[in-house]
């Protein structure tokens, strides 16, 4: 049965191609768009995030808000 299987891969390179490769680049895809993801995540939104909490915290004006 692998046998006859790995001799089809062989014979029809575009089959394997279709059946293996695609798979593996789509896998490889995903893995890139999360990583990409994960950078925007930390070195943008991240530092935004704190430069407007930093900002928030040290130029609120007093007994202007809620305090905890």
């Amino acid at each position: 049965m692998v046998a006859s299987l790995l001799r089809l891969f062989a014979l029809r390179p575009f089959l394997t191609m279709a059946i293996l490769g695609i798979p593996v680049m789509i896998l490889v895809a995903i893995g890139l768009l999360t990583v990409l993801a994960f950078k925007v995540l930390v070195f943008v939104i991240l530092p935004i995030a704190v430069v407007v909490w930093m900002y928030r915290l040290f130029f609120r004006r007093p007994g202007g808000g809620t305090t905890i």
